[in-house]
């Protein structure tokens, strides 16, 4: 009862209160690790700690960022990564689910593809390089398969989790109620694993840009691949400074884009820590 008095020497639990954070000071917090990173950078670089055969100072990479995008390689290398990657993207992710519903949601398919699919993820996709070489060549359909392969697995394996943890007894009811197959696919089973999917995504769309870079190794003529190999070439450690700048910036907006997905997709979800 809440009018009850506690025994004498013990005290009564107070709920922990927690105080709401302004989006003003969750985006200040988020900015202080970069800030610091930067300035640091900028320090090193004017007392001539950091020397620009070793990196670039920030003012020569901004220089280098005005040059590129004037000339229009930077546009131009960026567009090429973007298609890349994109492309690879959209292949392994149409994969990973397709692959994912198919073994969590049937045991014939669980039986017949999960323990191939589980050998192939173990497989590191750098080491399927020189072997997509051989077989495509060294034209696109290897770099953009490459990413496609990358990215499936992380898919894959959240799917099929997200699937299985799906309310049995959900399932059994719906279908008491004379829904298909596909209509429980549809309307029960990936609305109920749509944390796991989200994870996945963000997993794969992550590893596209670790893949990325290491595609655009494949003799690449054009993209943020082939800026890095020519600044390297000429030792301009402000592009090479700038074109690892653009695969972490691509890489965050991918992680951004996910996060935009959780709140649009499931509003009723607060990120962790959040009024902490």
């Amino acid at each position: 009862m809440s009018g009850t008095v506690p025994p004498p020497g013990l005290v009564r639990p107070q709920p922990r209160r927690y105080r709401a954070r302004g989006r003003t000071y969750s985006a200040t917090v988020r900015a202080a690790g970069p800030i610091a990173l930067l300035a640091l950078w900028w320090a090193a670089s004017a007392t001539g700690l950091l020397t620009p055969d070793v990196l670039a100072s920030p003012a020569e990479v901004l220089r280098a960022v005005g040059e590129l995008w004037g000339n229009g390689q930077l546009p131009d290398a960026l567009t090429t990564s973007l298609t890349r990657s994109g492309l690879g993207l959209l292949i392994g992710l149409a994969a990973g689910l397709t692959l994912g519903i198919t073994t969590g949601f049937t045991r014939l398919g669980d039986e017949l593809l999960d323990s191939s699919v589980q050998t192939l993820r173990t497989i590191p996709f750098l080491s399927l390089v020189p072997l997509f070489m051989v077989w495509f060549g060294i034209n696109e359909t290897a770099k953009i398969l490459l990413i496609a392969v990358a990215t499936t697995f992380p898919m894959y394996v959240s799917t099929t989790s997200g699937v299985r943890d799906t309310d049995p007894k959900l399932i059994e009811a719906m279908r008491s109620f004379g829904m298909g197959r596909l209509a429980l696919v549809r309307q029960v089973v990936l609305p109920g694993a749509l944390p796991s999917l989200l994870a996945g995504l963000r997993l794969s769309m992550t590893l596209s840009v670790i893949a990325l870079i290491a595609a655009e190794e494949i003799n690449a003529t054009a993209g943020i691949g082939y800026l890095m190999s020519q600044a390297q070439s000429y030792a301009r450690t402000d592009i090479l400074a700038v074109c690892i700048l653009v695969y972490g910036l691509l890489g965050l907006t991918a992680d951004v884009v996910v996060r935009l997905l959780e709140r649009v997709l499931m509003p009723w979800r607060t990120p962790q820590g959040a009024t902490r």
